[in-house]
C-alpha cells in the first residue's frame, strides 16, 4: 500500500501566505477522488480551489470553515487505508504562561521571560523570534540619539505599497526620502532609483546618522501583525512615522489623521472623520463624514464607507467593499473584496468576497 500523500496549502496570492478557508468539500475521514474538490480558499484578491490529486481518505485536515490557513503548511493527507491515524505535531514544551495562539521559538521565550516581557502583548498569527522580543523589549527603552534632520526619510519595505509610497513622497515634494530598507535586498541595489541602505539591523545605524523619519511600507493585508511589528521596531529605534497624504487626495480640514497614516492618490477623507494610527485609506476609497478608522485598519482601493461608520483596529476591507450609513464593524475583521456590509459586524468576523453581510 503506498504511503500517504500530503497535501500542502498552496500559494494563492504571491503577496499573501495566509488564505481564509470559505468552503469544505469533504469531513475528516472522508474519501475523495483524484481531482475532487477538497475545499476553497480566499485571499484579499482572489478565490481559488484545492484539488485532490491521487483518490483516497481525508485525514488531518487542517481547514476548518472561516479559518486561516498558510501557504507551506499541512492541509490533509490522502491515505489509501480508511484506519490510518495522521501524525501528532509535537508543538514542544514551552512551559505555562504561553498564550494559547502564541507562535514563538524556544530562544525568543527564554529571553522574553528573562527580560520580564509580558508574552500577552506579542503579537499571533507571526512566529515570534529572539529578534522580534529584543525589539518588543526596546521600546520600552529610551536611549539616546543624535538629532534628526527633519526633513530626511526611510521607506521600510519595498514591495507594491513601498513604491507606492515613493511615488507619494516624491509628489508630495515635501520630505527627502533617502533610501529604503528591506530585508529581502541587497545593500547597494535600488527601487525606483532609490537606493537600498540595508536590512532591519541597520535601523539602528541609519537612525544614528541622522536620518528621523520614516514610512512603514508593509502593507499587511494578509497579517496585520507583520505591519505592526514593524511600526513597532521603527519606533523603538527612534524614528518618527508622519502621516502621509497624497497630493492628489482630498482631506477636509476637519479630518484627525494619526501618527503613520497613509491617504492615498484620489481617496477622500469627509468632515470630521477620525483616521487612527497606521492606518491605510488606499486609492481611490472614500470616508464619508464622521467616520472613525481604528488604528492599523486597511481600506482596499475603491472601498466606499457611508457616513458615521466606524472600523475597529487591524480590520482589512478589500477592494470595493461598500457600506450602509453608521454601522459599525469590529477589530480584525477581514471583508473579501466587492461585499457590501449592511448591518454591524462582530470583532473577528470573515465575510467572503462579494457577498451581502446582513448579520
Amino acid at each position: 500500500m503506498a504511503d500517504p500523500v500530503v497535501v500542502e496549502v498552496p500559494l494563492v496570492n504571491p503577496n499573501e501566505p495566509d488564505a481564509l478557508v470559505v468552503d469544505v468539500a469533504l469531513p475528516e475521514g472522508g474519501h475523495v477522488a483524484a481531482g475532487d474538490v477538497l475545499c476553497s480558499l480566499e485571499t484579499s484578491k482572489s478565490v481559488e480551489d484545492v484539488y485532490a490529486e491521487v483518490s483516497g481518505y481525508v485525514f488531518g485536515l487542517s481547514a476548518k470553515l472561516g479559518s486561516t490557513v498558510t501557504a507551506g503548511n499541512v492541509l490533509c493527507y490522502l491515505s489509501e487505508d480508511p484506519q490510518w491515524t495522521p501524525p501528532v505535531e509535537d508543538d514542544g514544551d514551552q512551559g505555562e504562561n504561553v498564550p494559547a495562539n502564541l507562535r514563538i521559538t524556544e530562544p525568543a521565550l527564554a529571553v522574553a521571560r528573562e527580560l520580564g516581557l509580558d508574552l500577552s502583548t506579542l503579537p499571533v498569527g507571526v512566529l515570534i523570534t529572539e529578534r522580534h522580543i529584543r525589539e518588543a523589549a526596546d521600546v520600552e527603552r529610551v536611549v539616546e540619539q543624535p538629532p534628526a534632520d527633519p526633513n530626511s526619510m526611510i521607506i521600510f519595505g519595498a514591495g507594491g505599497h513601498g513604491k507606492t509610497l515613493i511615488e507619494l513622497i516624491r509628489g508630495a515634494g515635501q520630505l527627502e526620502l533617502v533610501g529604503v530598507v528591506d530585508d529581502r535586498l541587497a545593500r547597494g541595489s535600488d527601487v525606483l532609483g532609490i537606493p537600498v541602505l540595508g536590512n532591519r539591523d541597520d535601523l539602528s545605524s541609519i537612525r544614528n546618522d541622522g536620518i528621523g523619519l520614516a514610512a512603514n511600507a508593509i502593507g499587511g493585508i494578509s497579517n496585520v501583525a507583520s505591519r505592526v511589528e514593524v511600526t513597532k521596531a521603527l519606533a523603538a529605534r527612534g524614528f518618527v512615522l508622519p502621516a502621509l497624504v497624497h497630493p492628489t487626495a482630498f482631506v477636509e480640514a476637519s479630518v484627525s489623521i494619526g501618527e503613520g497614516a497613509q491617504i492615498l492618490a484620489h481617496s477622500y477623507v469627509g468632515s470630521d472623520a477620525l483616521v487612527g494610527k497606521g492606518v491605510i485609506v488606499n486609492t481611490g476609497a472614500v470616508v464619508s463624514h464622521d467616520c472613525v478608522l481604528g488604528d492599523h485598519a486597511n481600506l482596499s482601493p475603491g472601498c466606499l464607507l457611508a457616513g458615521g461608520i466606524t472600523v475597529g483596529e487591524a480590520t482589512l476591507l478589500g477592494m470595493g467593499v461598500t457600506t450602509y450609513l453608521g454601522i459599525s464593524i469590529g477589530a480584525n475583521v477581514r471583508v473579501g473584496n466587492g461585499a457590501i456590509i449592511t448591518a454591524p459586524v462582530p470583532d473577528g468576523r470573515r465575510i467572503a468576497t462579494g457577498s451581502v453581510w446582513e448579520g
